[in-house]
């Protein structure tokens, strides 16, 4: 597996990485956790060194699945976690990131991670009622008690960015990226590239959507956040398919598959760019991981480009009221 820099700071992870937080949250029942282990430590066997969870995952019990697989060879690979919802509150989308509750937050991950230090951490949300400067000054803290190596920030708008790293410099932003999302090219992209800040992109393949799984029949389980989201309706699921048939197409010519097509136009974007696709299934993984040895010429990119400009996508990717949690 290729290594990629997440900006100027000197993190070095994987080219593709490992979102873990579906093993155990968020697209319905939780999977066994000695299963999910297994998946892991194949992912480490595999050449990845990049691992993505939170504490919000849960909550908290991504953490520790992550930890006890991680541990056997936690000094070889980064874990990337998430501290800034207030877990205290009964509300599951409130917001805390008070210098007191981020200090709570690192010691409980750093518990739960089997570690004694966070090699990336991010603020999972903006705090409209705490300073940007003041998050940052915190964790510039935890930075020079060795608790913490590098933060970066999750969905959050190009001021925000700007006004953190001038505080403390950012490993990376993580943001949902890939053919069907394209909205971080506007500023945030631009952005990133000029302050010397990685893109961590998640739900590269679109939840899943861009792997050609899913169409108008398709129901989600209880407890799967993509059956409360606009993108899944079963209309915008058919009208959709056509960016879907686009990376068959492309899939077809480079004897490969959509979901590898998907990630290698990503990691064609940038070089400072490691996606982090999820998955339950070693196949799936394996899969995934393939699409780090796909080469996508020039003339592919122009090609992808301008047949996905012609394709209008149907449906916000969130509800309103997630919406709003982002790009402040």
């Amino acid at each position: 597996m290729q290594k990629r820099k997440l900006g100027n700071t000197g993190l070095e992870v994987s080219a593709i990485g490992l979102g873990c937080m579906g093993m155990s949250y968020g697209f319905g029942e939780a999977s066994d956790r000695s299963e999910m282990i297994g998946v892991i430590r194949a992912a480490y066997d595999r050449g990845v060194t990049f691992f993505d969870t939170a504490e919000v995952y849960g909550p908290y019990i991504n953490e520790e699945l992550v930890g006890e697989a991680l541990q056997p060879f936690r000094d070889q690979v980064a874990v990337a976690t998430k501290f800034g919802f207030n877990l205290e509150s009964g509300n599951p989308g409130a917001v805390n990131s008070r210098p007191e509750r981020i200090r709570k937050a690192v010691e409980g991950s750093l518990k739960r991670l089997r570690t004694d230090v966070i090699d990336l951490y991010y603020q999972h949300r903006v705090d409209p009622d705490v300073p940007i400067e003041e998050v940052a000054g915190v964790v510039s803290d935890l930075i020079r008690e060795g608790k913490v190596k590098h933060w970066g920030l999750s969905e959050a708008g190009v001021h925000t960015v700007r006004r953190a790293h001038a505080v403390q410099p950012l490993a990376a932003v993580q943001n949902e990226y890939s053919l069907w999302w394209r909205r971080p090219e506007e500023e945030l992209i631009p952005t990133l590239q000029e302050l010397g800040i990685g893109l961590v992109p998640f739900s590269p393949l679109g939840k899943g959507y861009l792997t050609g799984s899913f169409d108008a029949n398709t129901t989600f389980e209880q407890g799967d956040l993509r059956g409360t989201l606009p993108r899944f309706t079963p209309e915008a699921m058919q009208a959709n398919r056509k960016l879907v048939d686009l990376l068959d197409e492309v899939a077809q010519r480079k004897q490969a598959t959509k979901a590898q097509v998907a990630l290698a136009w990503l990691l064609a974007q940038k070089p400072w760019i490691s996606p982090i696709p999820g998955t339950r299934k070693l196949h799936r993984l394996e899969e995934n991981l393939g699409g780090a040895n796909i080469e996508l010429t020039q003339e592919d990119l122009r090609t992808i480009d301008e047949a996905a400009s012609k394709i209008d996508i149907i449906g916000n990717r969130y509800t309103e009221a997630l919406e709003k949690r982002t790009g402040l």
